[in-house]
């Protein structure tokens, strides 16, 4: 990254046209607020900044320019896809990739097993491997 450019916090994200999701489950938060970018979404989400959740996800209404910060993902059980033209959904990368990047120290996938079915070694345990 070169001197005076900025990142675009938009690079963490994967972006789904016409979609918004639907909590089903009442203990997951949402948090709105009226922006006028999709960047000034994503920068909020990724900071956490104002939000009393984690931030996995957020959609953003084209047509209100409002931003809902979203504490699930597709992937969250109580969770259902809607389409809405009016909405764009980013998820971050981080929470919906199923691969690990490098020696996976951020990895907060879902995945859990080995490719031959293994479960994995929670990262804070010493057994059955030291690290």
């Amino acid at each position: 990254e070169g001197k005076g450019k900025r990142r675009n916090p938009l690079h963490d994200f994967k972006k789904t046209g016409e979609l918004m999701l639907i909590k089903v489950n009442k203990t997951l938060e949402v948090k709105t607020k009226l922006l006028n970018t999709t960047e000034q979404c994503a920068k909020r989400c990724s900071r956490n900044k104002g939000l009393s959740f984690t931030c996995k996800a957020f959609a953003y209404d084209r047509v209100t320019k409002r931003c809902h910060w979203l504490s699930f993902n597709s992937l969250t059980n109580g969770v259902r896809k809607k389409q809405d033209h009016a909405f764009d959904l980013y998820e971050k990368k981080d929470y919906i990739r199923n691969c690990i990047i490098g020696k996976g120290a951020d990895y907060k996938g879902t995945v859990s097993v080995t490719r031959s079915g293994i479960q994995c070694q929670a990262w804070n345990s010493m057994i059955p491997h030291e690290h």
